[in-house]
């Protein structure tokens, strides 16, 4: 199961009540480059963007976990 990493920042700038306008302004980055991330399916990311997106633009943090997938059938 693939995690769409735009579409959650997406929820979260709406959330916030955030355009991608306002929401790149925080962040530093083209409005452009928001819209980007929040519509390619394909769209690398990294992970220092990434964090530094959803420090400054809504004020959080990251958590990584890694999980045992024992119902997957390789």
């Amino acid at each position: 199961m693939k995690n769409n990493i735009g579409k959650m920042l997406k929820e979260a700038r709406e959330k916030s009540n955030l355009t991608q306008q306002e929401l790149a302004v925080k962040v530093g980055k083209k409005r452009s480059y928001i819209s980007r991330i929040e519509c390619e399916d394909d769209m690398n990311i990294n992970l220092n963007t990434l964090l530094e997106v959803v420090e400054k633009g809504f004020g959080k943090t990251i958590k990584i976990e890694f999980v045992n997938n024992e119902n997957i059938n390789i």
